[in-house]
Formats: C-alpha cells, sequence, structure tokens
C-alpha cells in the first residue's frame, strides 16, 4: 500500500497506516486520521470497487447520510492488478456492535435514506444476479437453508415465504439499491446512525431488497417507522421485503459458522421474520 502511495499519491505516502481489515474481498487500512484505503484480493471484488468507484461519486450527493465515495482513485500497476480506492473515514461502529439510542428515530433515519437512494437507475447502472431480483429467483436457496433451522421454525418459515413469494412482482422501473444493506454496514456513532458503507454490492432492481434491513435491526412498530417515513412501500413491496429477510438470515445462518457476527444478525432477522 505504501509503495502504490509513494507511486500515485505522495501527498499521502507519510500518514500513518493501521490495518483494519482483511476479509475475503478486501484489505481495508486506516490512512491517517481522515481516510481509508480499501485495497481488494480478488477479480471478483475489484469489480465490485469499481462499481463504487464509478457510482458514489454520482449518488453521494443527494443521500441525507454519509456514503464512502471515493476521495481517489487507484490504478494498477505491473505489481498490483486493480484499481484501488481511498475513500473518507467515518467515526462510528458498525450497528451489529452498537446500541441505537433511540430505535424508532433510527428506523426514521434509514427509512428516508432508502427512500433517497432508490431513485431509478439509469440503464447502465450494475445489474446483480442476486440482489434486486424477482424472489423466485432466491427459491432454491431458500429451501436448502430452511433445512439447517429447528424443525419446528421449518413450517411457519416456508408459509412466509410462500406468501412473499406469490406477491405481486415489481412493477416498476429498477432503482438503485445498496444491495447488502445490514447491521454490518451501517454506522452508529453517539447512538445514532451516523453513515452507510460498503456498496460493494451496489445494483438496480425491486426495492424491496433493501427494504429487508427493517428485519435486521427493529422491531414490529419500528420497522412502521421505517416504512411511513420511507413512504411507498405498498402491501406487495413489504411481503416481498420481509421474504427477502428471511432468504439473507439463511444466507448468514448457513455460512457463519466462522463469523458470529453475521450469524448474529441472521438469528436475529430469522426470529423478526417469524414474530
Amino acid at each position: 500500500m505504501r509503495r502504490l502511495l509513494d507511486e500515485q499519491h505522495p501527498d499521502l505516502a507519510d500518514l500513518p497506516v493501521e490495518v483494519l481489515a482483511n476479509g475475503w474481498d478486501n484489505l481495508v487500512c486506516r490512512l491517517g486520521e481522515e481516510f481509508l484505503v480499501r485495497l481488494p484480493r480478488r477479480a471478483l471484488a475489484a469489480s465490485l470497487v469499481a462499481h463504487e468507484q464509478r457510482w458514489l461519486p454520482e449518488l453521494a450527493d443527494r443521500l441525507p447520510l454519509p456514503v464512502p465515495a471515493p476521495v481517489w482513485v487507484g490504478q494498477p500497476t505491473a505489481q498490483y492488478p486493480w484499481s484501488w480506492s481511498v475513500v473518507p473515514f467515518f467515526p462510528g461502529r458498525i450497528a451489529a456492535r452498537s446500541e441505537l439510542d433511540d430505535p424508532w428515530s433510527a428506523a426514521a433515519t434509514l427509512g428516508g435514506f432508502l427512500d433517497a437512494l432508490h431513485a431509478p437507475a439509469p440503464s447502465g447502472a450494475p445489474v446483480n444476479p442476486a440482489r434486486g431480483i424477482p424472489l423466485a429467483g432466491r427459491a432454491k436457496g431458500v429451501l436448502t437453508g430452511l433445512a439447517h433451522v429447528d424443525l419446528d421454525d421449518r413450517a411457519p418459515a416456508l408459509q412466509i415465504w410462500e406468501t412473499a413469494a406469490a406477491a405481486p412482482a415489481w412493477d416498476g422501473p429498477p432503482v438503485w439499491l445498496h444491495g447488502d444493506l445490514h447491521p454490518a454496514n451501517i454506522l452508529v456513532d453517539r447512538g445514532r446512525i451516523s453513515a452507510v458503507i460498503d456498496f460493494g454490492d451496489i445494483t438496480s432492481g425491486d426495492p424491496a431488497t433493501d427494504l429487508s434491513v427493517a428485519w435486521t435491526l427493529f422491531t414490529g412498530q419500528q420497522r412502521a417507522a421505517l416504512r411511513k417515513v420511507y413512504g411507498r412501500a405498498d402491501e406487495a413491496t413489504w411481503e416481498r421485503a420481509r421474504g427477502w429477510a428471511l432468504a439473507l438470515s439463511l444466507v448468514f445462518l448457513s455460512h457463519s459458522a466462522d463469523n458470529p457476527l453475521m450469524r448474529g444478525i441472521g438469528e436475529r432477522a430469522f426470529r423478526a421474520v417469524l414474530e
């Protein structure tokens, strides 16, 4: 990282560096007091970073919460094959590890953010084969995932899934989606939602995908507050959002044996869906 900075952004090269995360997709480092650096670790992640670089600068100015639009974009070199980003550092901790001072206010904040984000997307917007799609495209994964939950929960969960899958499909224009909105991609600072991060899965399609976040963070009354502020989730969209929450919770439960954080998110969402 220092070599890349020396070559491409020498004005930043003397800032102190601290590794913050080293996940499947990206190495994330703190760079001084104001910045983070995101360096993809594999080709798939590089394409996701490219989506952030292309689209977040256009979206950031009209969103009511800070998002990590790149401040500088690094170029591939002979030693490092992918584009990389310097993004702002936002204070706070992820919502999955934080307490909200006022969950109803937080639900309203997130509803307003999604209302602003979910504008019609241009024809060149990214398309994700697994997010923003009709719920029928998630059926196989849901049925597989249900085999791994407690037997007593399978029948009610299956009924919820079938109801959601039978809801009328989204018939509006594809809208901008975060694509991976859950409590590990939402920051909380001083008890309030302060930023939304990690737009690698940014895509376009059915807004119900993002609205599923209501089941990962909030109680029933708080979900109603989010829906009220969002203002345009009809019964079919809200039903599909519940189906998305179920589908994503099963993904987290099925693939997080070595990740207690994500498993906890999955467990909370699954229980909220069954309420």
